[in-house]
């Protein structure tokens, strides 16, 4: 017999702090690009606006592009998927 209370759980449990960190930065992100719709960063300069270390910031873009929120040119500039 499943709870109320244990229904609304993940498997993994509650989301830890880390987690919600994730989803703040992951917001924040999307909310500049739809701002600045012809918003194009390389990932140097996406760590420098947001004041992210590399391996962090290379994960939330890439979060991003798995999600076809952004996507990444050739000349490695990260940019929203539905523009040019």
């Amino acid at each position: 017999m499943t709870t109320a209370s244990t229904a609304q759980h993940s498997p993994r449990g509650p989301a830890s702090p880390a987690d919600i960190r994730i989803v703040e930065w992951l917001q924040r992100i999307r909310g500049e690009y739809v701002e600045f719709p012809g918003l194009h960063l390389t990932e140097p300069q996406a760590q420098r606006l947001w004041g992210l270390d590399p391996v962090t910031c290379g994960a939330l873009l890439s979060a991003l592009v798995d999600v076809k929120f952004l996507k990444r040119t050739r000349v490695g500039a990260y940019l929203r998927a539905d523009q040019g």
